[in-house]
């Protein structure tokens, strides 16, 4: 049955890409594709969710936004691996640091995603199921960024469904842990991709320190993301 389009996307199927960036925002996907690609067309404007497709170095590329937190993630990852045929997700997004020595402006990229959402209870699992990144995506976004120069961190990061936690100490628990960065929706695309049997990765960059009370302000974050999002574009193009 064709599912196209969906409640939530209005592209018809061939006008989404096999690869597609995510940022959580949606300007920042507008942002993307009027600065990166070119040919650009919008396939997606309901609820003020912007999609785009177009190209990078000759290659067909989509960037969306996801929305904040796993149940908005949720939803557009699940209808673009599942019902437009999406291969590859790249979330490229904002954290805030819970390790001393990853700094403003680093990149982490979240080779897991543990969480305090119970996201993962539709699977009816007799467990806890740990949300990892695609390795093969991981290796070669870490080849590129190191390739470029950029310091970057690997490892787990916490997809929180809470941004004001009524426990003030609850982040440092997750540090203890060797938890690197706190952000929102890794957790909901990594099990969405592994369900679906697609590839996903979680690009991170820090702009919040949790710790330190260091934060950068919303201009510079959209030119401080422009490493990040150079890479992942790098290793759509590679798709």
């Amino acid at each position: 049955m064709n599912k196209t389009p969906t409640p939530h996307i209005a592209a018809k199927k061939a006008e989404i890409a096999k690869t597609v960036l995510m940022p959580g925002d949606p300007l920042r996907a507008k942002y993307i594709a009027e600065s990166y690609l070119e040919d650009v067309t919008c396939f997606n404007s309901v609820r003020n969710m912007l999609g785009f497709t177009g190209t990078y170095q000759g290659k067909l590329v989509s960037v969306m936004g996801s929305g904040m937190g796993m149940p908005s993630m949720g939803i557009y990852s699940y209808e673009l691996f599942n019902f437009y045929d999406v291969d590859t997700i790249i979330r490229v997004g904002s954290a805030g640091s819970i390790q001393d020595d990853v700094n403003l402006h680093d990149l982490v990229f979240a080779m897991g995603a543990c969480t305090d959402s119970n996201f993962a209870d539709q699977y009816k699992l007799p467990g806890t199921f740990a949300p990892i990144a695609n390795f093969d995506l991981l290796r070669r976004a870490v080849a590129i960024a190191e390739g470029k120069g950029k310091v970057c961190a690997v490892g787990n990061v916490l997809s929180s469904d809470v941004f004001y936690d009524d426990d003030p100490g609850i982040n440092n628990d997750w540090s203890r842990m060797g938890v690197i960065a706190v952000e929102m929706e890794a957790a909901a695309l990594y099990m969405n991709a592994t369900r679906a049997g697609k590839k996903a990765l979680c690009m991170l960059t820090v702009a919040d320190h949790i710790f330190k009370n260091e934060g950068l302000s919303a201009e510079e974050r959209q030119i401080g993301f422009n490493e990040m999002i150079q890479i992942a574009l790098a290793l759509a193009a590679e798709e």
